[in-house]
């Protein structure tokens, strides 16, 4: 039911307009990565950097936590349109527009669970090891097809 303000102003012929993203106006207007950051890791509830299987995830794709940055899917929206970054998207489904490979699996609590989830995650690390090992012609790292 609206509000007896909306009602004045829909009877005064005055649009109403909302925010999608409020936090624009709080000042995070754009995220900018540092040169340092391999991968994006985009969850609604983001990873403890010293979980177990996250840090074995990405020792997998050698990388560090710091070479990591976490966002929500409503901060991806804030990244420049040219990024160029690798993503694991924890949970969330819909991919992003950001240039990169980019890897799926359920969120970290669900993955740690499942062992067709953990396969079809290195499945894909498999797939995309170009972009993640891009100067070496790496075949064998225990990933099994």
């Amino acid at each position: 039911m609206a509000s007896k303000r909306d009602w004045l102003l829909q009877q005064l012929g005055i649009t109403q307009w909302a925010l999608r993203r409020p936090g624009v106006l709080q000042g995070a207007v754009a995220v900018s990565l540092s040169p340092e950051v391999r991968l994006l890791i985009v969850a609604q509830a983001l990873p403890d950097p010293h979980d177990l299987l996250f840090c074995d995830v990405l020792r997998s794709l050698g990388l560090t936590p710091a070479q990591t940055y976490g966002l929500t899917p409503d901060q991806v929206a804030m990244l420049p349109e040219d990024t160029e970054c690798n993503s694991w998207r924890l949970g969330v489904e819909e991919p992003l527009a950001v240039v990169g490979a980019q890897l799926y699996s359920p969120a970290l609590a669900e993955l740690s669970q499942d062992p067709r989830a953990k396969r079809a995650l290195w499945q894909q690390i498999y797939h995309h090891e170009q972009y993640f090992y891009p100067d070496s012609s790496r075949s064998d790292y225990g990933l099994q097809h």
